[in-house]
Order: structure tokens, then C-alpha cells, then sequence
């Protein structure tokens, strides 16, 4: 029996999520329901799907009302995010969540709500965007989700919170980490949070400062080329601050709380550092010691995080959670690590690296080395064979061109003649080595995503889609500015692996898409492709 419900969408979503929102509804209320725009934000639905479980899925909704209103899920989620705004101590949170009657709405976008704010990361997309792209793809309970290039890990959170399986890649080692505790922290009762939090600052408060420099123990248990580099990226006042954390953190039992702690202390290390805060490279910026006090600046991270968790956590606590697995591996072997899977994904959401836009593995260097995650002498390795590098060797910029231009049977015209056209301006003029090296990044770049694609396709069941979130850029060759339409190139390669395209929805850039405004995308798009029947 079909029944009248009301839908009232977000007031503060973009014209794209609003296409996203109609699409997520349409797939959810079933082929037979029946649409209409009410007034303003209200529509009206004739479906037989109930309201309740309605609200249980959407993403970009706010409520449905049957003969009562029901808020969605996802926006009593975000609502957690507020209730922690006006110095709510971590043991009264309990108090406010689950909701009842009164509910704080957002009324602005909500990006940060549960685990998705543990830790800055570069180019993350937005949680409610996978939980959309979930509910589009028709993934049933319990089906299988995969991100092969899992960064923060927002694809495998929302994987995990829609009670699915999610499987996560990444070359990154901190992002198998974060990922990993983002998704296992779901799982932990808030009162062993609480007891943990509250015991780490207690110990932390009534610490007498460490004024010796021959008295690190955490820090000298770490490599000798690691301990050296990072000498010259903190003072000794700081390495000091940093060691009795550390050494705090070290007696906690192994899990998903002390990797919240550790993730916490990961991402005050550019702030405590000398390194520029905005900046995408490694260079430093002199800072006076007195202005730092990395006790503090993590005693507040963590105290943010935990109340942001817990709140998260009480509200969820009859909430049936997925599973994942998170794996550190090469996007471009899927084979590998997957086997098992292979044919059975019920979709793959995932955003991989632009074309050289951002050095994704070096901004982590601080972290990476401090925690012990890739030793110094490995970076430079690992950061070659990332997709999307911007660092390369002469003789290595001379073999991708010959083994691009070896195989360009393998690669549609569009690429072929973007890689080339690049080359020949910047070989005509005299350029940096930056500019004279990006032809053969190019042909690198798209060498590997074809790679990407093949797994990708391979992975997927037949019918099943893949929604990848890519940006396009632009670089000045020759003196001429040259558009890279990245993602008019990769719909170009996946049609050559067997992808069919599918829908297409454009994303207007938004500013918290990427920490690092300077080197934001000009334009960026969801492509959806399938796997043929």
C-alpha cells in the first residue's frame, strides 16, 4: 500500500547535491513512486516504501513525515557536532544523546561529524556525497564497497555506518591508519573513551616538563636517519613536549583508542613544527618557542575529537555496523590483495589522485616519520611510485615517454594528443625542469589509472557502478596555458578497459573540498561507469 509522505531537503545544499538528493530518493522510494515539488524545500512522495526506513538512508534530506516527522539518520548525526559547541564536559554528553525531542539542526554543511574529523587530510571528499552515491548504486545490507585509493578513509566510514563491508587500499601507510581507526573507533563503548581520555590529560596535566635533552625514549627508538631529519623540522624544547606524549600513549593497550590518541598527535605535528601550515611542500617558517606548546595543542585536538566520538557514538548505539578491511597496497595491482573479490563489488567509490596536483605522500613526511609508519630512507621510493607524483629523475622522464609512445595502441586519442601536444610546446621553448618533466608525469599518470580502471572493472560484479571523483587542472606549456580535462581523459580510458559511461554530475568547487585553496581544481566531476551485464 502506497502512502503520501512529506520530504524536506537540506536548505543549505549545492545545486549539485540537490540533483544527487533526488536521484538517492528516487532509487530508495522504488520505480513505482511518484514525485513532486510542495512548497520551497518540501516535496511530496507517494511510495510504498515507509518513511521510517527512509530516514534511515538519505543523505541529503532532513526529515520525512507520515503521520509524524521522522529526521533522517544523517542529519541527527551532523546535529552531534553541535551539541559539543558550548563546553559540554565529556561525562554530561550522555545527558543530550540519543536525541528526543529537542534536535540542534545544522544549518550549514557538517563535514566533520563522528570519526570523519580526526585528522586533516588533503582533497577528502564529503561523507554525505558517499552515503548519496551508496543509496544510488543500490547496494544492498551487507554488500561489498571498495575504495582502492582510500585516503582519509570517508568511503570506508560510510561503508561501515550503511551496515556494508567496505575494503580500503592505499600506498600511504598513515592513511591505512587513519582509515582503519575511523572505522574500528564505531565499534568502542564511549565509557572506555571517556576513562582513557580522562586518564591520558590527568597524567598529561600533572606532568613536570622534561628539560633534558638525553632523556627521550620515545623519540630515540626511532631510526637514526629519522631521529636527524626530524631535529631539523622541531626545536628540542618540542621534541621534549612531543616524547612525554608519546611515552603517555605508549602505556595505553594496543587498539582503536590509542590510535585516536596517536592520530590526534599526528596532526598537531605540522602546527608544533617549523614547517608552513598552509604549505604543500616541506619548508619552514621560524617560530619562537614560547608560542608553542604542543601539550596543550594536543590536550585540545584530543578533547575535540573525544567529545565529537562520543556524542557520535551515543547517538548511534542501536546502529547495526559493517565491516572492513584496509589493506596498504598499490591501486594499480588490485589483483593482489583482492583476488577474492574479484567480481563481486557492489560498487567502488573512490577519489584518486589528481594529475600532479598535490604531493600527496610528501605533506605527511612529519608524520610518517615520527610515527614510525615509512622510515626517511623509504619516502623518496614510496613517493615515485605514488600515482599522480610530480617528482621524477631524467632518466626516468625519458623511459615513461618511450614506454607511453611504445604503447599508445593501448590509449585513446584524446590522451595521445594532450601528452604530445605538451611535450612539443615545452621542448620548443626553454623551460624549468618542473615544465620539461610534465609530458612524461602525464603519460605516467594515465599509464597507471588505466591500470586503476582494468582492476577496477575486473573487481566489480556485472551491472555493478564505479564513482570516481576526479578534478580537472590546467598547466602553462611553451608559454600557452593548456586545459587538463582529467576527467574527459579517464572517461576516455575506462571505455577502453570495458567500463560503459554512465551518468555525470559536475561539483562546484567548494573551499573546504581542499585545506590547500592555492592549488584547488578549477572544476570537479562524479563519473560514474558500469560494468556490463
Amino acid at each position: 500500500m502506497k502512502s503520501f509522505l512529506k520530504c524536506g531537503i537540506k536548505p543549505y545544499i549545492q545545486p549539485f547535491e540537490k540533483k544527487l538528493a533526488l536521484a538517492e530518493l528516487a532509487v530508495l522510494a522504488g520505480s513505482d513512486s511518484r514525485l513532486s515539488q510542495g512548497d520551497g524545500l518540501r516535496y511530496e512522495l507517494q511510495t510504498g516504501t515507509p518513511a521510517a526506513k527512509l530516514a534511515d538512508n538519505l543523505a541529503y534530506w532532513e526529515s520525512v513525515t507520515d503521520t509524524k516527522k521522522h529526521y533522517t539518520k544523517q542529519v541527527l548525526r551532523e546535529a552531534t557536532v553541535n551539541i559539543i559547541k558550548n563546553g559540554i564536559p565529556v561525562e554530561g554528553i550522555s545527558d543530550l544523546v540519543p536525541f528526543s525531542n529537542q534536535v540542534p539542526l545544522p544549518n550549514r554543511r557538517c563535514l566533520r561529524y563522528g570519526p570523519h574529523g580526526f585528522h586533516d587530510y588533503r582533497g577528502k571528499f564529503f561523507p554525505q556525497l558517499v552515503r548519496a552515491l551508496i543509496n544510488i548504486a543500490g547496494v544492498p545490507k551487507r554488500g561489498i564497497i571498495a575504495d582502492p585509493m582510500i585516503g582519509s578513509g570517508t568511503t570506508a566510514v560510510e561503508t561501515v555506518l550503511a551496515g556494508s563491508s567496505a575494503l580500503g587500499l592505499d600506498m600511504n601507510p598513515l592513511s591505512v591508519m587513519m582509515s582503519r581507526t575511523k572505522c574500528a573507533i564505531l565499534r568502542e563503548k564511549p565509557t572506555s573513551i571517556i576513562s582513557a581520555y580522562a586518564n591520558v590529560r590527568k597524567r598529561l596535566i600533572r606532568l613536570v616538563p622534561n628539560r633534558s635533552t638525553a632523556r627521550l625514549p620515545y623519540f630515540s627508538r626511532l631510526p637514526n636517519e629519522d631521529q636527524r631529519y626530524l631535529l631539523g623540522w622541531f626545536s628540542e624544547q618540542v621534541l621534549r613536549d612531543l616524547d612525554q606524549i608519546a611515552q603517555e600513549l605508549d602505556d595505553l593497550e594496543d587498539g582503536p583508542v590509542r590510535d585516536l590518541m596517536l592520530l590526534t598527535l599526528s596532526n598537531i605535528l605540522r602546527t608544533v613544527s617549523w614547517q608552513k601550515p598552509d604549505d604543500l611542500r616541506v619548508r619552514k617558517e621560524a617560530k619562537i618557542d614560547q608560542d608553542i606548546d604542543p601539550i596543550k595543542e594536543f590536550l585540545e585536538a584530543l578533547g575535540r575529537s573525544v567529545k565529537t566520538i562520543i556524542a557520535f557514538l551515543y547517538q548511534e548505539q542501536d546502529s547495526i555496523l559493517g565491516s572492513f578491511d584496509i589493506l596498504e597496497g598499490d591501486a594499480r595491482d588490485l589483483e593482489s590483495p583482492w583476488k577474492k573479490w574479484m567480481g563481486r563489488v557492489d560498487a567502488v567509490i573512490t577519489s584518486p589522485p589528481y594529475a600532479t596536483a598535490l604531493p600527496y605522500l610528501d605533506t605527511d613526511r612529519l608524520s610518517l616519520c615520527y610515527l614510525g609508519l615509512l622510515p626517511r630512507p623509504e619516502h623518496r621510493k614510496r613517493d615515485v611510485q605514488m600515482i599522480g607524483n610530480r617528482e621524477i629523475s631524467n632518466s626516468l622522464r625519458k623511459a615513461y615517454l618511450e614506454i607511453f609512445q611504445s604503447s599508445k595502441k593501448d590509449f585513446p586519442r584524446s590522451v595521445l594528443e594532450l601528452v604530445a601536444k605538451i611535450n612539443h610546446l615545452n621542448n620548443a621553448v626553454d623551460v624549468g625542469f618542473r615544465r620539461r618533466n610534465l609530458a612524461a608525469l602525464l603519460a605516467k599518470y594515465f599509464m597507471d589509472m588505466k591500470m586503476v580502471l582494468n582492476g577496477i572493472a575486473n573487481l566489480l560484479r556485472p551491472g555493478a557502478r564505479a564513482y570516481i571523483v576526479i578534478g580537472n587542472n590546467h598547466t602553462i606549456a611553451g608559454g600557452k596555458r593548456v586545459e587538463i580535462n582529467t576527467a574527459d581523459l579517464l572517461a576516455d580510458i575506462a571505455e577502453t578497459v570495458g567500463l560503459a559511461q554512465k551518468e555525470r554530475w559536475g561539483m562546484e568547487m567548494l573551499v573546504s573540498r581542499d585545506i590547500f585553496r592555492n592549488n584547488a581544481c578549477a572544476s570537479e566531476f562524479i563519473l560514474t561507469f558500469q560494468r556490463p551485464r
